[in-house]
């Protein structure tokens, strides 16, 4: 019976095989995973999505998580099924994730012709293409190599530090796949053609406004808050946004006042402050009532950007508090500069000798999670083969 089974896993594994190679599609020699939370695509979607979130204890930590989570994803579904409805129905963060990885993995498959053909394949952490499911379809698919790409370009325990420890717990369970040869590109929040879309995309919205106003403009940067507890433990995020910032501002020549604020606060704890919302009534309240909002940690249009910036942000409260214009700066999306800088972070990997940064390998001064223990130690010696 085994041996009956294994053939018929070897037939199958073959067949997936010529099915690929008479589509066209070559068998990748460079797998890059795109590691991001996701967004539901449709509002059926919503609730599952909302309950992986509540019960990832690396997202956010509940007392009696198991219960709470739940009934606080029950809770919230109505309300943000309403929010996706506005913005058109789902979020398009599959579909900007699909683009950027085709688009970087053809720009690759010039630029690094040693390493192709390239692959990208999309890992969300709260909804489909779920990470665990997309590394089976990585393994069938037998490359040399394989990139973890978290599309977060600063990092956080929360975010990246969730999706890079979803797979080591994967793998707890399921065997890890031979003959692969694994790496790690962790962040990139000051890579220089990350930082020149940001700018561009600023530019772009600056011409927008009147020239006798334009100097004037407040660029308020926006980065998703986090629990001060966090911060107090010693996550890297906050430092990594103001990084990106600095970055920013000096590649725009300092043309600008601006500011650093916080959105997207949960629940009663105590979060990074000011948040974006507060920081514009408090510009107005000074004089100042022109903005352009610019969200520096996302690198495509979603939830965040299309309706609490656009939405509640720059039509509603600008409306309430008497903003003169506001203007938003697009996330990077598709922009020509970021798809180059996506390319070259991955070219300049595959060139180094590095498997894997050593800051990724530290846990946090103050860390008490064992399993963030276990994942770092599990990945050192998976990069190190």
């Amino acid at each position: 019976m085994f041996m009956h089974n294994r053939n018929l896993c070897r037939l199958a594994s073959n067949l997936a095989g010529s099915v690929r190679h008479l589509s066209g599609q070559p068998q990748p020699k460079t797998a890059i995973l795109m590691l991001n939370m996701g967004g539901p695509q449709h509002t059926d979607q919503v609730h599952d999505y909302l309950l992986r979130i509540m019960t990832d204890r690396d997202m956010i930590q509940l007392p009696v998580q198991s219960r709470l989570g739940p009934w606080i994803a029950q809770r919230r579904t109505p309300e943000v099924q309403k929010k996706y409805k506005e913005i058109g129905g789902g979020s398009p963060i599959l579909k900007w994730t699909e683009l950027q990885g085709k688009l970087m993995c053809e720009q690759l498959d010039k630029i690094s012709p040693e390493t192709a053909p390239h692959k990208h394949y999309v890992g969300f952490r709260y909804v489909n293409p779920l990470t665990e499911n997309t590394l089976a379809e990585i393994e069938k698919d037998k490359p040399e190599r394989l990139v973890l790409f978290s599309q977060y370009p600063q990092y956080s325990c929360a975010t990246s530090g969730s999706s890079f420890n979803s797979i080591f717990t994967h793998y707890r369970k399921n065997n890890l796949p031979s003959n692969i040869k694994w790496s790690i590109i962790d962040r990139w929040g000051t890579h220089p053609l990350l930082i020149k879309t940001f700018a561009q995309r600023i530019r772009d919205e600056l011409a927008k406004f009147v020239e006798t106003k334009r100097n004037d403009v407040v660029i308020l940067f926006t980065a998703h808050s986090l629990p001060l507890k966090a911060v107090s433990r010693g996550d890297a995020y906050p430092s990594e946004i103001g990084a990106s910032v600095h970055m920013v501002m000096q590649e725009l020549g300092q043309t600008n006042p601006y500011s650093l604020a916080w959105q997207s606060k949960v629940g009663p704890l105590p979060w990074l402050a000011p948040a974006t919302d507060d920081a514009i009534k408090g510009y107005v309240k000074q004089g100042l009532k022109n903005f352009i909002l610019v969200p520096i940690a996302f690198v495509n249009e979603h939830i965040e950007t299309l309706h609490e910036l656009d939405i509640e942000y720059c039509d509603e409260l600008a409306k309430e508090v008497g903003v003169e214009e506001i203007r938003r700066a697009a996330a990077p999306n598709d922009h020509p500069l970021f798809i180059d800088a996506l390319s070259n972070i991955v070219a300049d990997h595959l060139k180094s000798e590095q498997a894997v940064n050593p800051k990724f390998l530290m846990r946090c001064p103050m860390c008490t999670n064992s399993r963030c223990r276990e994942s770092k130690s599990w990945y050192q010696q998976l990069c190190s083969h």
